[in-house]
């Protein structure tokens, strides 16, 4: 069994007493038995007034993982409303999301200004989930490997390959995400493979960068898409917001990989 990534994106949703019942309960439940930090790797992203409250929860377990959803690349000034790169390491976040579509859409991030989150994350030493994929309309189009190129292509320029060891790529088209819609494994495999082809292109083979799938993953489809080679985890948005939902995702694929 390869290492599966389990990253819980709670978007706007979980008030700080409701982050700290999820915490203790997979804090519980990952303790032994299946679990093995070797096999999983989980981390957690709530919004930004929940962080503190799973943090504490999850304090002294290394092997659990708290993360941003967003984070502003300068570190002080006059950006109302704004949360800082180093805000965010300094609420002891170890990862933190870059480029997720719905800020794309929602919050105006182009292309050019997920390069600056993403290269101001690693200068702090954060771990950076950098999410990239296609609306339906470019998907229609026959678009997905040029529009995938382009995003990875000027986040990634001017990153070096001894930062890319805190990089993770998460593929999540736009047209899969809160929809119920999901891509066919097969497809999901097919872009991976393409971007894992291009890091390996760019920086040479003896860099590996994890690549996750984003969009309605589920205790149902998980398996499907967790054994595809180049597929190693998910981002999960509606499922993680259910314990035994968010885990049943991760066992669903171990029950099927163990036979």
């Amino acid at each position: 069994m390869k290492k599966i990534h389990l990253y819980g994106n709670w978007k706007m949703n979980m008030l700080p007493e409701e982050g700290v019942s999820f915490a203790r309960a997979l804090a519980e439940r990952a303790s032994g038995g299946w679990y093995s930090a070797n096999a999983v790797d989980i981390c957690l992203f709530p919004p930004f007034v929940t962080i503190g409250a799973v943090q504490q929860v999850l304090a002294d377990r290394g092997d659990l993982s708290v993360g941003a959803q967003d984070g502003f690349p300068e570190d002080r000034g006059a950006y109302t409303g704004a949360v800082s790169m180093a805000m965010v390491r300094d609420l002891g976040c170890t990862h933190v999301l870059v480029g997720h579509s719905e800020r794309r859409s929602l919050f105006a991030d182009d292309d050019e200004i997920v390069a600056t989150k993403l290269k101001r994350a690693l200068d702090l030493g954060l771990k950076a989930v950098l999410c990239f994929g296609e609306t339906l309309a470019e998907r229609e189009s026959g678009a997905t490997t040029d529009v995938v190129d382009r995003q990875l292509s000027t986040a990634l320029d001017g990153v070096p390959g001894d930062s890319m060891g805190n990089v993770l790529l998460a593929y999540e088209p736009v047209w899969a995400i809160g929809t119920g819609k999901n891509a066919l494994p097969e497809d999901a495999q097919a872009v991976c493979r393409h971007v894992r082809d291009g890091v390996r292109k760019k920086y040479g083979a003896v860099v590996t960068v994890p690549v996750l799938y984003g969009g309605s993953v589920n205790e149902k489809n998980a398996a499907g898409l967790f054994e595809q080679p180049d597929i190693d985890g998910g981002l999960v948005g509606g499922a993680s917001l259910d314990v035994d939902k968010f885990l049943g995702i991760y066992e669903s694929y171990r029950r099927a990989t163990e036979g």
